[in-house]
């Protein structure tokens, strides 16, 4: 497979991934701002930045916290490349160059996401929002599943690689930022908002059922944050999303030939938090084990690029 081609796919797993996070992302923003005991009001929205990482360009925006402003920030604003709209019509673009590459309908997925912003100006009310997001998620469920049902071979699994890669990256900042901003001054930890902002963590990533299967001591943060770094069975957690990494690298070792940087990285991370235990990691520091996790996957995804010669 070219370079090239190899790059177009990875990246096409990235940006969608990334799209179906931020309308998840939003989805419970809104909940959690309009739904929740107590409005969570310029908070909620402000971590939802600051997760996206967008807060910079947020503010050369000039726009206000509220919902209507973040939510079209995130969606529709074309100016910078933190929006669910720049993301789809990136993976679109890849999709474009890499077409044979595709299943049709892995290609009508994309497609049918990209479609969902045509000739869409503005946002509405928070049940317009909600319905956008819905569409949203639904389409990258259907690439996700058109993804499964395509061939097992090198286009399958840089696809596969890239969600992985992106999945790891929007998990540890979810977990971060809220253990470290979102929770408002002069609210009790354990109390109504920190217990609406901890579900709000498990519906952004679909765990609220996964939640109470396995743990049946109600909800606590150190069992949210056991979740969503040390659970296998949990797909979007940081120790699930590294196995599944280190997989694919192996398959595409198998076929390629090409065994690298990335994969002794690869390895070497998901052998480190196979060992780790959540309540370690709370008593020596969340927040820098989480940033050092998240440079680290940075790192993985720039071996990645030279291991492949991505271009």
């Amino acid at each position: 497979m070219l370079s090239r081609t190899a790059s177009s796919l990875y990246w096409l797993g990235r940006y969608i991934e990334r799209a179906d996070f931020f309308a998840r992302l939003i989805e419970a923003t809104v909940r959690l701002d309009v739904m929740s005991s107590r409005p969570a009001g310029e908070v909620a929205w402000s971590s939802a930045l600051a997760v996206t990482d967008t807060e910079a360009d947020f503010a050369a925006h000039g726009g206000e916290l509220t919902q209507s402003d973040v939510v079209r920030f995130l969606t529709l604003d074309t100016s910078h490349g933190g929006s669910v709209i720049r993301c789809l019509d990136r993976a679109r673009n890849n999709a474009k160059a890499v077409r044979t590459a595709l299943s049709r309908e892995a290609w009508t997925a994309i497609n049918r996401a990209w479609l969902v912003f045509e000739n869409r100006h503005r946002i509405g009310e928070t049940q317009a929002t909600l319905s956008l997001v819905e569409a949203v998620k639904n389409e990258t469920r259907g690439f996700e599943g058109a993804v499964h049902q395509m061939l097992r071979n090198q286009s399958h699994w840089f696809i596969r690689l890239g969600q992985a890669v992106e999945r790891a990256d929007n998990s540890a900042r979810l977990l971060d930022v809220k253990y470290h901003i979102l929770l408002p001054e002069g609210e009790t930890v354990g109390g109504v908002v920190d217990r609406d902002q901890w579900t709000t963590i498990l519906q952004t990533v679909s765990a609220v059922t996964a939640y109470r299967w396995l743990y049946s001591d109600g909800l606590t943060p150190a069992n949210v944050i056991d979740l969503l770094i040390a659970s296998r069975e949990l797909p979007r957690s940081l120790v699930a999303s590294s196995e599944i990494t280190v997989d694919i690298l192996g398959l595409l070792a198998e076929r390629t030939g090409s065994h690298g940087e990335a994969d002794r990285m690869a390895r070497m991370r998901a052998a480190r938090l196979g060992r780790t235990r959540s309540g370690e990691v709370i008593a020596s520091g969340l927040h820098q084990y989480l940033q050092a996790f998240i440079r680290e996957n940075g790192q993985l995804h720039e071996a990645i690029g030279r291991q492949f010669r991505f271009v």
